[in-house]
């Protein structure tokens, strides 16, 4: 068992919300973003990229529901991948044309990225990955950093476009998804040495990044705003869960019998299992 190593199909499969209001909060993701509605039940709906396809943002409204303590444990953001260049452009040419705010834009070698929020407030990225021939390594391990992004480069991909708006692309995904933790060292034991992600880069200060399979990250890790702050609320808005989906059947055996006699374990319901990191963030297995 401690030669077990996460199989390179791993990726994140969905990120579960908590949100305010549905009225903004599908204004934003479905109106504004163009993903799918593809589930509705009680005070949760199911979004997808495409029709047919998972959803991969699942919203639950709670009214009552107080905002996070920036200092405690949750997300940071969740990360949207696109299939390429021109989609990045054709959704920050969106973006822009109906006003809304971004928060940063940046060039990290390994992608090129755009960072706002949703209307609670929650961090989102848009983010396109460059070729992996492509990634920049310092030292043994990846080598990302934050750079200033060509927003003008990135705008010439529509030049010769006239393609009206129809939604995100369909293959769009959560490439990756960064958490706000209270201590690096106790979220590495749980995302590294239980999980097996591997580490691909840690000399970043204050954060750390976990991919399988090669990918730059699967999983970032940071305490900018959150060091020795409390756990995750399960009375707060932003994240209830996030899914990780491993299609590899004997691996995800391997992963059960691995993390269920821990006590980060929690249930199993439908053949998937649920876990709590020590900041009480909890994950599906998928």
């Amino acid at each position: 068992m401690n030669s077990f190593r996460l199989p390179g199909s791993t990726r994140i499969a969905y990120v579960h919300l908590r949100v305010s209001d549905f009225g903004e909060s599908l204004g934003f993701y479905r109106d504004l973003l163009g993903l799918k509605e593809v589930k509705r039940f009680d005070a949760t709906v199911h979004l997808a990229a495409g029709d047919g396809m998972n959803p991969i943002v699942i919203l639950t409204e709670n009214r009552s529901a107080k905002p996070r303590s920036v200092p405690s444990a949750g997300l940071f953001h969740a990360a949207l991948l696109l299939p390429d260049r021109k989609e990045l452009a054709r959704i920050f040419k969106r973006l822009y044309d109906h006003r809304w705010t971004f928060e940063g834009f940046a060039d990290h070698g390994v992608s090129e990225a755009l960072y706002l929020a949703d209307p609670d407030g929650n961090g989102i990225e848009l983010y396109l990955d460059r070729p992996r021939d492509q990634w920049p390594h310092r030292q043994g391990e990846l080598g990302m950093g934050t750079w200033e992004l060509d927003l003008d480069s990135l705008l010439s991909e529509l030049r010769n476009s006239d393609e009206s708006w129809t939604g995100i692309h369909p293959y769009a995904t959560i490439g990756h998804i960064h958490l706000q933790v209270s201590n690096l060292q106790m979220a590495e034991q749980f995302y590294h040495e239980l999980l097996r992600f591997d580490v691909t880069q840690r000399t970043f200060p204050g954060a750390l990044f976990l991919s399988a399979g090669g990918y730059h990250h699967h999983i970032g890790l940071n305490i900018w705003n959150s060091k020795d702050g409390s756990p995750l609320s399960p009375d707060s808005l932003g994240l209830m869960c996030f899914g990780i989906e491993m299609p590899d059947r004997q691996a995800k055996r391997q992963l059960e019998e691995r993390v269920q006699s821990s006590n980060f374990w929690s249930s199993v319901v439908d053949g998937r299992f649920l876990l709590r990191d020590g900041d009480r963030i909890e994950i599906e297995i998928t």
